[in-house]
């Protein structure tokens, strides 16, 4: 039997599913599935890849991610609509969650371990796997990618995102969910300012013929620590755009003041018009409409985000090549999840943090010290010049121009180097009122290590929870990839077309 090829350009009969679904039952979930799979007219085949949403997972992050429910209900369905002429090849569910921290580590934490036993489906961490350079060629920030070569060379392709807010983004539904489609050193190339051309970008690389959307609890106001917010619903279409368009919708905003919707759309990849979207299922979007009535979104600026606490937050211009004054995808929306994240580990955690001054961006004003107060300069573009204490300080400004970021040179950034990279700023704090911290963005990893030794918080990173999963899962990533050296495996493989067909230059492993 002759099947498709792996699609690049996504579907244009544009159909969205709003399914009631009130529990994570993963009988009602495949059904549910299954059925508009059968009247999509969809059957997997060959390499099929579920991609999740796994940013973090956990006790406390129990909101942030797509749970295992949904995705188990996915598999299920997958295995039902297989055709015995034309079977799968393989059934892998991949992911590569936030930086830092190893993705076995995540998926054990989010309860994954169990659906791959009881599925056989195989794991796939992201940044485990040879990287495969996709060109771009439409009005892009640069003229190639990377990505996992398992998404690269995917026949059948499955999105499976949480329903949520985003601090940088405005929403995390399908489309944002593809920034985890990128091993660590790459994803942070362009994750600034541009962050959301970086996703319509990234559309180039594949597009997903089924969509599932976990919005039985949805997740408000922020990306790592969403406020639950219950609305019964599983989402799923066979387009991106307007899955994402119905999302907005549903919540009361303009799908086309998305930025990356509004590109993808006048990309060609979707309609965001309602009267071009065959909108189906049990729920009408006016009932979606109620279930969302008040949904927060995530859009507050830093300085007024930390208004009332002991964190003041100067936001100056972000660089002169961003398409508005204010780095929405860079360091500010950081320091607003890091600060979540440290409040849901130390519920003291704004009582026990001392005066504290960020800095972001080309910042013109004053910043007026009291006795014993920091001040921390955040990330590559931050620029000052004025007064500390009786020191003339003078903050440059470090930002590398786009066009000088070469994908190829990205380094991987270890997570204990970065531990000691920020004990190296708190000794600088210790003898002086100020430090810089560089990088664009400046990681959330390393931000929660500064804040939290300042203010006396337990430090994630040490929680005697996760210390021990932690630390076995980092070593064996990092075993892993040692032994894919020493095996000659490529690590990262350069020069795949759009279809994944990987050139025959090879580089090892970092």
């Amino acid at each position: 039997m002759s099947r498709p090829s792996r699609p690049v350009h996504p579907a244009q009969d544009a159909r969205v599913f709003l399914f009631h679904c009130d529990a994570y039952d993963v009988p009602r979930i495949r059904a549910l599935v299954g059925g508009a799979m059968a009247l999509l007219g969809l059957r997997p085949h060959g390499r099929t890849l579920v991609k999740p949403n796994l940013v973090a997972a956990g006790d406390l992050f129990q909101h942030a991610y797509t749970r295992p429910e949904i995705v188990e209900g996915v598999l299920g369905a997958l295995r039902d609509r297989e055709v015995t002429g034309d079977p799968m090849t393989e059934l892998a569910v991949g992911e590569r969650c936030a930086i830092t921290i190893p993705t076995r580590y995540t998926f054990a934490e989010a309860g994954y371990e169990a659906v791959f036993d009881r599925t056989g489906a195989k794991k796939i961490c992201f940044e485990e796997v040879p990287q495969v350079e996709v060109p771009l060629t439409h009005v892009r920030l640069r003229d190639y990618i990377f990505t996992p070569e398992p998404v690269a060379k995917a026949d059948f392709f499955v999105n499976c995102p949480k329903f949520k807010a985003h601090p940088w983004t405005t929403v995390t539904f399908s489309m944002k969910n593809y920034i985890g489609i990128q091993d660590d050193r790459h994803r942070l190339i362009d994750h600034d300012h541009a962050l959301n051309r970086k996703v319509a970008d990234l559309q180039y690389v594949i597009q997903p013929q089924l969509i599932v959307i976990d919005c039985i609890v949805a997740g408000e106001g922020r990306m790592l620590t969403p406020i639950p917010r219950k609305m019964d619903l599983l989402i799923i279409g066979n387009n991106q755009v307007a899955v994402d368009a119905v999302g907005c919708m549903m919540i009361g905003l303009d799908p086309l003041s998305v930025e990356h919707i509004r590109l993808a759309h006048e990309r060609g990849f979707g309609p965001v018009a309602l009267e071009k979207i065959r909108l189906e299922g049990d729920v009408s979007l006016d009932e979606a409409k109620a279930r969302a009535l008040g949904f927060q979104v995530g859009l507050v600026k830093v300085d007024k985000y930390f208004e009332g606490t002991n964190i003041k937050a100067y936001s100056g211009k972000a660089p002169k090549d961003a398409t508005e004054d204010y780095c929405w995808g860079g360091c500010p929306g950081v320091m607003e999840e890091v600060i979540e994240v440290l409040r849901l580990y130390d519920e003291k955690c704004d009582a026990k943090m001392p005066k504290i001054h960020l800095v972001f961006g080309k910042y013109d004003g004053p910043v007026e010290l009291g006795y014993g107060e920091k001040v921390i300069f955040v990330g590559d573009c931050v620029e000052w010049e004025g007064t500390i204490g009786s020191e003339l300080v003078q903050i440059r400004n470090k930002y590398v121009d786009r066009k000088d970021l070469d994908p190829y040179k990205a380094e991987h950034k270890d997570v204990y180097a970065r531990m000691l990279k920020m004990t190296k700023k708190l000794r600088e704090l210790k003898t002086r009122p100020w430090t810089r911290l560089e990088g664009c963005p400046v990681s959330v990893g390393e931000l929660i290590l500064v804040l939290a030794e300042l203010g006396g918080i337990q430090n994630p990173y040490f929680d005697k929870r996760q210390i021990v999963g932690f630390n076995r899962s980092y070593l064996a990533w990092r075993g892993s990839s040692a032994w894919k050296r020493v095996l000659g495996k490529p690590y990262q493989i350069h020069g795949a077309t759009t279809r994944g067909e990987a050139r025959p230059e090879i580089e090892p492993a970092e």
